[in-house]
């Protein structure tokens, strides 16, 4: 599989049309990096990108698996999301990013990064095993999906995926929103 900047523009452009929660997720992309970086936000807020990350599946992965992720993370205080959120927000890498925000109930790695995207969508993608797919048809991962992935395995795919987004002349988050729309087509 080859993937071009003009691709990557007609797949964004599609996107809205695979994705129901685009218009949402446009928004917390504009909205939470400075609302998170600042401290100014509510349990909500937080609470959204762990909901988002099991339900931009859109029914592919299992009501109870995604309840019960969220309930484990709404077992967090707010005060201690707050902590965790700023450490990684003034964290030095990646590395110490998905540490600060792993000492939260519910998440791990890949929630993590979903953070971590939310925080910085201009240095950061989230991790699931649909995106890893595709990087390695497009030859920039070798190994198969690690599940569950580990911080190394997500410095490995953000390496990879800043790579062919430099490739493709396109930010982190239009390359995720058209690999969304290759994995969508091929199902």
């Amino acid at each position: 599989m080859e993937l071009t900047p003009a691709d990557v523009e007609a797949y964004v452009a599609d996107y809205p049309e695979y994705q129901p929660l685009s218009t949402q997720e446009d928004e917390h992309v504009e909205l939470l990096p400075e609302t998170l970086a600042s401290g100014d936000y509510g349990w909500r807020d937080a609470e959204w990108v762990v909901q988002w990350y099991g339900r931009r599946f859109l029914g592919r992965m299992p009501n109870a698996d995604r309840r019960e992720l969220e309930a484990v993370y709404d077992e967090n205080d707010y005060e201690d999301v707050h902590d965790a959120i700023a450490a990684a927000v003034d964290a030095d890498g990646v590395g110490e990013m998905i540490a600060a925000l792993s000492d939260l109930a519910g998440v791990d790695v890949a929630i993590g990064s979903a953070f971590c995207q939310f925080i910085d969508p201009e240095r950061y993608v989230v991790i699931d095993s649909r995106q890893w797919d595709l990087l390695r048809e497009l030859g920039a991962l070798d190994e198969a999906y690690p599940d569950p992935p580990t911080v190394d395995d997500y410095g490995t795919y953000l390496a990879a995926y800043r790579s062919v987004a430099e490739g493709c002349e396109c930010s982190l988050w239009d390359l995720y929103r058209a690999l969304w729309v290759i994995a969508e087509e091929n199902e």
